[in-house]
């Protein structure tokens, strides 16, 4: 049995010690923001914030969690539209738009750690996989929200 924190309420869970965080989201708590790619942890579409870091929930067993808050896409944007999500409806981003939870928490993540980032910490941070190929709209999405935080 597993105590968790998930987007501020906590899930007791009856699962196995290795069992990805991603299918204990989905399949026992009812969370499906959090998406299946590719089970490897190449394309990013499960990734949601352990703590306060971006993670790869499809490879990330439960046990690893301990007593780190988990933060979904439902948990981002619970009250009001987070500022990335806003920012991602005014650069029109998703195309299929099933890559786009991962997406958002990976760059929500970075902007948590670097109000500005460059083009290589973008780069750096920003691996998940848009099979339709919004990139430059990702990207003009983020220089938009780093751009809000000059002179702060």
């Amino acid at each position: 049995m597993f105590s968790l924190k998930v987007n501020g309420k906590i899930h007791q869970v009856d699962v196995e010690p290795d069992t990805p965080l991603m299918w204990v989201l989905r399949d026992t708590i009812g969370l499906t923001g959090t998406k299946f790619g590719c089970g490897v942890a190449a394309c990013g579409a499960c990734t949601l914030h352990l703590g306060d870091m971006p993670v790869r929930s499809c490879i990330t067993p439960i046990s690893a969690v301990g007593d780190n808050e988990v933060v979904t896409i439902e948990g981002l944007g619970a009250v009001q539209l987070h500022r990335v999500q806003q920012a991602w409806i005014e650069h029109q981003v998703p195309q299929c738009g099933y890559c786009q939870s991962g997406m958002i928490m990976a760059v929500s993540g970075l902007l948590q750690r670097r109000p500005n980032p460059s083009d290589e910490e973008i780069n750096e941070s920003i691996t998940n996989i848009c099979r339709c190929g919004a990139y430059p709209r990702i990207r003009k999405a983020i220089r938009s929200l780093a751009t809000e935080n000059k002179g702060a």
